[in-house]
C-alpha cells in the first residue's frame, strides 16, 4: 500500500473495522516514513462463471431482473425484489467463495424466493432445477407444501 502523501510503499495498519453491511473492511494506516495517517477501504468482488466459461462480476441487478420475470403477474413490489436481491448477495458473500457458477447463483435465489412467493418460486425453479416432466413439478410442489406446512392433496 503506497502512502498517498510521500508515495513510500510501506505502511502499517493501526485499526481495522468491518463496514455495517459486512462487504468491506475499513483500515486506518500510518506511513512508516512520513508518519501521516490515511484510510483505505478494501472490498472483494464476487465473480460469476457463465456456462460459456466467461467470467464476469456478480450483479445484483441481474438477479432482480431474472426474478422479476418469474414474478410477472404476482403481487410482488420492486422493494420486495430489491430486498431479495440483497439477501441473495449477502448469502453468496457469506459462503466465502470468490467465484461462483451461474447455476450456484440460481440455486441461491430459490430459498428466499420460496419464502417470498411460491408461484414465482415454481416458475424460477423449473428453469434452474431443469424440470423435465410433470413429475418433477409434482415433487417440487410436494416439497414446497411440506416446507410451508400445507397438506399435500
Amino acid at each position: 500500500m503506497y502512502c498517498p502523501f510521500c508515495r513510500l510503499p510501506d505502511s502499517r495498519v493501526i485499526d481495522s473495522r468491518s463496514t455495517d453491511d459486512g462487504t468491506s473492511i475499513r483500515r486506518r494506516r500510518q506511513c512508516a516514513h512520513c508518519q501521516r495517517r490515511f484510510t483505505t477501504l478494501e472490498t472483494y468482488s464476487l465473480l460469476v462463471v457463465k456456462r460459456s466459461g466467461v467470467t464476469e462480476p456478480f450483479s445484483r441487478t441481474k438477479i432482480v431482473s431474472s426474478v422479476r420475470k418469474a414474478c410477472q403477474g404476482r403481487p410482488i413490489t420492486e422493494d420486495m425484489l430489491d430486498r431479495l436481491g440483497q439477501q441473495v448477495e449477502e448469502n453468496l458473500r457469506a459462503a466465502g467463495s470468490a467465484q461462483l457458477s451461474t447455476h450456484d447463483v440460481g440455486l441461491a435465489v430459490l430459498e428466499p424466493l420460496s419464502e417470498l412467493d411460491p408461484v414465482a418460486y415454481m416458475r424460477f425453479a423449473s428453469v434452474y432445477r431443469a424440470f423435465e416432466s410433470l413429475t418433477d413439478f409434482e415433487n417440487a410442489i410436494a416439497e414446497l407444501r411440506a416446507k410451508c406446512g400445507q397438506a399435500v392433496d
